[in-house]
């Protein structure tokens, strides 16, 4: 078997799109990079630039952070491979792949109910917004 047969496929750019419910949840799993790195992990190991394609958004200097953050919570490993191709690895530990299925059931939620949530943003929004009378929300568009 060659090393190409285990790795798991690409991530795609656009796994983490503006429209992804992670995106809009009123949940957080640690901060907000965090449960869209434990999405791309969901398949295997990953290299850090292989994560910057779907993390676009992210800084390399939060991507970092975040890494670091779920490696010190225990719910990643570092894998950092010597030699000429000097690489490291990220994984999920099984405390990590154990948070997946709460992290499904959150996005499942959160997609049932987009509408609400978005109403529900737009209307506090509008309702902050310069010249708004309090108390009252605006429709959205």
């Amino acid at each position: 078997m060659t090393e190409r047969a285990t790795q798991p496929r690409p991530l795609r750019p656009d796994m983490l799109d503006e429209l992804c419910p992670s995106a809009v949840a009123p949940f957080r799993f640690g901060d907000k990079w965090a449960a869209p790195v434990l999405r791309c992990l969901a398949d295997g190991p990953r290299r850090f630039s292989e994560l910057r394609v779907p993390l676009h958004r992210a800084t390399p200097r939060v991507l970092t952070r975040t890494l670091r953050a779920l490696e010190r919570d225990g719910l990643l490993t570092r894998t950092a491979h010597p030699g000429p191709a000097r690489r490291v690895d990220y994984a999920l530990t099984p405390l990590g792949r154990s948070i997946l299925e709460p992290l499904a059931a959150v996005c499942a939620w959160t997609a049932e109910h987009w509408d609400e949530l978005v109403d529900a943003r737009e209307a506090w929004s509008a309702d902050r917004a310069p010249g708004a009378q309090p108390g009252r929300i605006r429709k959205p568009h």
